[in-house]
């Protein structure tokens, strides 16, 4: 996070060098703000990310360097946030392509085990689903098999409906 922050000392600052202060951390904020909208935006719509900062409180007024200060902070702390969440769904999703591609290898170790599109990171509906084939009578013989759904059962009928 060091690299999202850039600290400055604003302790013995005249009047013009505090507009130049002001200046330089409205643009750090609005660069954070627009890097918190991408990550938003990438995540959406599997994943939602938190992009609000709570509102100063009292009357309106020009935000002091503190106050700029404390939003810029706020703002760095969720893109942190927002990147950890990243790399986890990130790692989540690998694992699950990885059990999907040993479900399919050996259907017969994965019994019963559904792995959907949402879990490795695909939109839309469907669903990998290993189960047995001919029922129970395959179920008792061991022939197992990775059943590929469809994808959304309204899907197709929306479609039609709305041509």
């Amino acid at each position: 996070m060091p690299g999202l922050l850039e600290r400055e000392t604003h302790a013995g600052l005249q009047r013009g060098d505090e507009r130049l202060a002001r200046a330089e951390l409205r643009r750090q904020i609005g660069r954070l703000e627009r890097e918190l909208a991408g990550l938003a935006a990438e995540a959406f719509p599997l994943r939602t990310i938190a992009t609000g900062i709570g509102a100063p409180q009292g009357p309106p007024r020009i935000a002091g360097l503190a106050e700029l200060e404390r939003v810029r902070d706020a703002l760095a702390e969720r893109i942190g946030e927002a990147r950890r969440a990243r790399a986890e769904q990130a790692e989540l999703w690998k694992r699950n392509r990885e059990l999907l591609e040993r479900m399919l290898a050996d259907p017969g170790a994965y019994k019963w085990v559904r792995v959907s599109r949402a879990d490795i990171g695909e939109h839309g509906c469907g669903h990998w689903h290993s189960r047995p084939r001919l029922g129970p009578l395959g179920m008792l013989m061991g022939w197992w098999r990775v059943k590929v759904s469809s994808g959304c059962p309204l899907a197709g009928r929306l479609a039609a409906v709305e041509r």
